[in-house]
C-alpha cells in the first residue's frame, strides 16, 4: 500500500465509483417489521389462519367516517362501492366490511364509523408496497364518507417511508456538525478529511450487501440508518488512531530520516503507523464484527438484518482504513498538517494529555476508593432496569399525528375491537358443524373463567358460562371445513394476558390447539429471546476473550475487559428504561411515545454494538500499555504512561461516535432515537468512567498478573505469530547523529 499509493487510490476511486452509480439506479425493498420472533406456536397459527381462515392482522385498515349512522341507505351504498373497488385491485386477496358481512365488531360504538379489512397477497415487503400504493387511492373523501387508513402493512410502509426521511435528515444534520467536531479533533481539513472517505468507503461497501440481502430475506428499513451512523462512527475511531500514531511518528523524524530524494521519509512513519495502532484496528475491527455475528441467530429478522449491516459496515470500515489510509498517509505526508492554524503549536505539544495523566495516577494510587467509586456509581444508573418490562414494536414507534398510528388509536378508543388484547384459540382439527356440541361446551368452559370476559366463536358469543349473542355473518367466517376458531377477551388488565395465553394453551380443548394474537405473539418472542439469550451471550464473550487473548496473550485483560463492558451496559441499560420507559426528560429528547416498555430486541442491538465499541477502546488502550510495559516500565508506570497517550485519542473518539448518532436522537421514530442515546451514552461511559478510572485501578491491583497466561498458551500465542516484537519509543528532543541513524535504520527495516 505505502509502495504504490497512487495505484492504490486509483483502484479505491474506481471501486468507489463504480458503487456509487449501482446504487443510484438501485432500488431496494427494505422492510419496516421483523419484530417478532419466527418458528413459534404463535407463527405456526397465524400461519395457519391466513391459510385456511384467511384471517389474522389486517394487512390494511380502512375507517370509513359518515356523519349519518353507517347503516343509512346512502352511506351503506357508498360503503359496499367503497368495498367491491377495493376488492377488485391488484395485490387485494379479500375484503370484510361492516356492509358486506355486518359484523357488529366492525361498527364504531357511536354507529358513525365502521372498518374496511382487506387481506393483501405476498410476503411483509409486497404487503407493505401493495398498501403505499393503495391508500392515497382510497383515503380522503368518497361521498358521505371520509376514509382514512392504519394496518399493519400500512404502518411497516410509514415505517419505511419515515426512516428514509429520518436518514436524509440526520445527514443533513449529522454532516455540519460531524465536520466541525473532526475539525476540532484533527485540526486541519486534510487530517478530518481522511476518516470522512473511510466512512465513505465503508459505507458504500455495505449498502450493495444490503440492498442484495433484501431479495433474499426481510432486511430491516432501520438498518439503513444503523449502518451510515455506524460506519462513520468507527471510520473516525480508526483514523483518530491512526493520524494521532502517524503525526507522533513524523514529527520524531522530523529534520532527520529522509528518502533518497531527500524528501521526509513518510514511509518509515506509515509503516510504523501501521505496525502498531494499524494492529489495533485490524482486531478491533474483526472484534466488533465477532460481537455482532451472534445477532444472526436470534429468531428476529429485525436483529439479523440488523447483525447483517453492522457487520458488512465495521468489516469495510477495517479494508478501508488498511487499504486507503496507509496511502493517503505516504502521499499527504507534512501536508496532513496543511490549513491547521495550530499546527506549530500542535507539534510543540506533549503527546501526552495532563489531564488523563493526573487521572490515572489518582486512580492507581487509591485504586480500591477509586473503582468502588466507579462501581457504585454505575451500578446506581443500572438499577431502574431492575423493573424493566418488554414489549413488541407496534404502530407506536411512529409519531403520533402519522396517519396509521392516529387512526389506529382511534378504533382502539371508538370501537370494541380489542385488536391489542383478544386472544385466539385455533382448533385445525375440529368441526364446529359435527362437533358442535364441544366447542359449544369448550367455549362455555373458557367463558366461566374468573380471568375471561367474553368468547366469541362461529356459533355464537358466550359470557360468564351462558351464550349472550347468537352467530353473526362475520363470525360465520371463523369456521371452515374440518376447523374453527375463537376470540377469547380477558378480563383483568393488559398485564394479565400473557397469564392468560399460557392458561389457554394448558387447558384441554376438544383438539388440538394453537394459540396467537397479539398477546401470545409478544409471549413467544420474549420466550425465543430468553432462550436462545445465554447460549449467544455464552458464544459473544467466548468469542470475544479469545480474540483478546490472541492480541494481548494475556488471560486476566480479556475477563477484565467483558467485566467491565457488562457493567457499563447495564448502567446505559438503566438509562433507557429510566427515559423510555418510565418517560422521564421527554422535554430534553423530544416528544415520544411512552409505552410503559421497551422494544424487546433494542437491548439486545444495544449491547451487541455498544459492547463492540466498549472492546474497541480497550483495544486501544491496553496497546498502549503493553507497549509501554515491554519498554521496561512497571506496572503503575506503564498504566499511567498508556492512560496520558490514549486518554485524549480515546475521549475524542467517543465525542465523535457520540456526534455521529447524534442526529438519531431528533428522530420522530422511537427505537432510532432509542438506538442514538443508548449508543451515545455507553459509549461516553465507557471512554471515561470505565476507561479512566476503572481499567487503571484494576491494572494496579493486577499487577504483573496482568500478562499471566499459563504456559502452553503463551507457546501457542508465539506460535501463532500474532505478539509484535518490541518496537522502541521514537525519539523526541535532540539526540546524537550515532543515535539518529540507528533510529532511522530501525525504521526502514
Amino acid at each position: 500500500m505505502v509502495s504504490r499509493p497512487w495505484r492504490v487510490l486509483a483502484g479505491a476511486g474506481l471501486l468507489g465509483a463504480v458503487l456509487g452509480l449501482w446504487l443510484l439506479g438501485a432500488r431496494p425493498q427494505f422492510s419496516g417489521g421483523g419484530y417478532l420472533a419466527t418458528g413459534t406456536e404463535a407463527a405456526r397459527a397465524d400461519a395457519v389462519l391466513a391459510e385456511r381462515f384467511h384471517a389474522g392482522l389486517p394487512d390494511l385498515v380502512l375507517r370509513a367516517d359518515a356523519r349519518s349512522p353507517a347503516g343509512s341507505e346512502d352511506v351503506s351504498r357508498a360503503g359496499l362501492d367503497l368495498t367491491v373497488r377495493l376488492s377488485r385491485q391488484p395485490g387485494v386477496e379479500r375484503v370484510y366490511s361492516y356492509w358486506n358481512t355486518g359484523a357488529s365488531e366492525l361498527l364504531s360504538e357511536n354507529g358513525r364509523s365502521a372498518l374496511v379489512v382487506a387481506d393483501l397477497a405476498g410476503d411483509d415487503t409486497a404487503t407493505a408496497r401493495a398498501a403505499a400504493r393503495l391508500v392515497p387511492r382510497f383515503t380522503g373523501a368518497h361521498g358521505p364518507l371520509r376514509v382514512s387508513a392504519t394496518g399493519t402493512s400500512y404502518v411497516s410502509a410509514q415505517a419505511t417511508e419515515v426512516s428514509g426521511q429520518e436518514l436524509l435528515r440526520a445527514e443533513l444534520l449529522g454532516v455540519p456538525l460531524a465536520a466541525l467536531a473532526l475539525l476540532l479533533a484533527f485540526g486541519s481539513p486534510v487530517a478530518a478529511l481522511l476518516p470522512v472517505l473511510t466512512g465513505l468507503f465503508a459505507v458504500l461497501g455495505a449498502y450493495p450487501l444490503l440492498c442484495a440481502l433484501a431479495g433474499v430475506m426481510p432486511v430491516s428499513a432501520l438498518a439503513t440508518n444503523v449502518a451510515t451512523a455506524l460506519g462513520f462512527g468507527v471510520a473516525v475511531d480508526y483514523g483518530l488512531l491512526l493520524v494521532s500514531r502517524y503525526r507522533q511518528e513524523l514529527a520524531a523524524v522530523e529534520g532527520d530520516a529522509h528518502d533518497a530524494d531527500g524528501r521526509p521519509d513518510t514511509r518509515g512513519a506509515t509503516l510504523r503507523t501501521m505496525r502498531t495502532a494499524g494492529r489495533t484496528v485490524f482486531f478491533s475491527s474483526g472484534t466488533i464484527a465477532v460481537c455482532l455475528t451472534p445477532m444472526l441467530l436470534f429468531p428476529l429478522p429485525f436483529l439479523r438484518s440488523l447483525a447483517c449491516a453492522g457487520i458488512a459496515v465495521v468489516l469495510c470500515c477495517g479494508l478501508a482504513t488498511a487499504v486507503v489510509l496507509p496511502a493517503l498517509l505516504v502521499l499527504l505526508g507534512r501536508w496532513i498538517d496543511r490549513g491547521d492554524p495550530l499546527a506549530r503549536w500542535r507539534r510543540a505539544r506533549s503527546a501526552e494529555s495532563p489531564l488523563w495523566r493526573r487521572v490515572a495516577r489518582a486512580a492507581t494510587g487509591r485504586p480500591v476508593l477509586a473503582g468502588g467509586c466507579c462501581v457504585l456509581l454505575l451500578a446506581a444508573s443500572a438499577l431502574p432496569f431492575a423493573h424493566v418490562r418488554f414489549g413488541v414494536t407496534d404502530y407506536r414507534v411512529l409519531p403520533a399525528g402519522l396517519e396509521s398510528h392516529a387512526v389506529a388509536a382511534g378504533i382502539e378508543r371508538d370501537f370494541s375491537l380489542p385488536w391489542d388484547r383478544a386472544v385466539t384459540v385455533l382448533l385445525p382439527a375440529t368441526d364446529a358443524v359435527e362437533q358442535e356440541a364441544e366447542v359449544t361446551a369448550y367455549a362455555r368452559q373458557l367463558s366461566e373463567r374468573p380471568d375471561v370476559a367474553s368468547v366469541v366463536t362461529g356459533l355464537g358469543t358466550y359470557a360468564h358460562g351462558r351464550q349472550v349473542a347468537g352467530p353473526t355473518p362475520g363470525s360465520l367466517l371463523q369456521i371452515t371445513m374440518g376447523g374453527t376458531w375463537l376470540a377469547v377477551t380477558g378480563s383483568g388488565p393488559p398485564a394479565s394476558d400473557p397469564d392468560l395465553v399460557q392458561t389457554l394453551r394448558a387447558l384441554p380443548s376438544p383438539g388440538p390447539h394453537l394459540v396467537t394474537g397479539c398477546p401470545a405473539r409478544v409471549l413467544d418472542t420474549k420466550t425465543a429471546l430468553a432462550h436462545v439469550l445465554p447460549f449467544i451471550g455464552a458464544l459473544l464473550i467466548g468469542c470475544v476473550l479469545v480474540l483478546l487473548f490472541l492480541f494481548t496473550g494475556s488471560l486476566l485483560i480479556p475477563l477484565k475487559a467483558v467485566v467491565l463492558a457488562t457493567l457499563s451496559m447495564c448502567a446505559s441499560f438503566g438509562a433507557m428504561v429510566h427515559v423510555f420507559q418510565d418517560g422521564h426528560l421527554r422535554g430534553l429528547l423530544g416528544s415520544f411515545a411512552v409505552t410503559g416498555e421497551l422494544e424487546t430486541a433494542m437491548p439486545v442491538v444495544m449491547f451487541c454494538f455498544a459492547f463492540g465499541v466498549s472492546v474497541d477502546y480497550e483495544l486501544f488502550l491496553i496497546a498502549r500499555i503493553q507497549e509501554e510495559y515491554r519498554a521496561g516500565a512497571d506496572c503503575r508506570t506503564a498504566v499511567v504512561n498508556g492512560i496520558a497517550r490514549t486518554g485524549r485519542v480515546i475521549t475524542t473518539a467517543s465525542l465523535l461516535v457520540a456526534i455521529a448518532v447524534l442526529p438519531l436522537l431528533t428522530s420522530h421514530v422511537v427505537l432510532l432515537k432509542m438506538f442514538g442515546c443508548g449508543i451515545a451514552l455507553a459509549v461516553l461511559v465507557d471512554a471515561t468512567v470505565v476507561r479512566g478510572v476503572l481499567v487503571p485501578a484494576f491494572m494496579q491491583l493486577a499487577g504483573r498478573a496482568n500478562w499471566w497466561a499459563p504456559a502452553p498458551l503463551r507457546r501457542l500465542h508465539r506460535r501463532l505469530g500474532l505478539h509484535t516484537a518490541f518496537v522502541p519509543p521514537a525519539p523526541t528532543g535532540a539526540v546524537p547523529a550515532q543515535q539518529k541513524q540507528t533510529v532511522r535504520k530501525k525504521i526502514r527495516t
